[in-house]
């Protein structure tokens, strides 16, 4: 069985991590990885690569984290693991089964992401 079964979980996080309701310890790795997919998976890349970035760079500013910490190149770097993993799935997949797929590829932070 998958980390979420329903999407109301998935939509939860999402909108914990929009808002700023999730504290920030609360907004782990596996946070990032859903928030990516569920972007990826309902626009276009480009469109949810901004959306993260809007909401990483508000997610700091409300947790009194400076925004120095965004890096852009991990950020665009993780959306396109991301998505390349979406790519391979099933174009009838569910939100759910994807998001899955998703942490379960790519659940280690510690993957290195190489530079271009």
């Amino acid at each position: 069985m998958g980390h979420y079964s329903t999407e109301a979980e998935i939509a939860a996080v999402v909108e914990g991590f929009e808002e700023c309701t999730t504290d920030k310890a609360g907004f782990t790795h596996l946070s990032h990885l859903t928030v990516a997919t569920y972007y990826l998976v309902t626009s276009a890349p480009t469109e949810a690569l901004r959306k993260m970035r809007i909401g990483l760079l508000r997610f700091l500013v409300h947790h009194g984290i400076g925004q120095t910490k965004y890096k852009e190149r991990l950020t665009q770097a993780w959306m396109e693991r991301v998505q390349s993993v979406i790519e391979q799935m099933e174009p009838d997949a569910s939100l759910v089964a994807v998001t899955n797929e998703v942490i379960a590829r790519l659940s280690d932070p510690r993957m290195t992401i190489e530079d271009d």
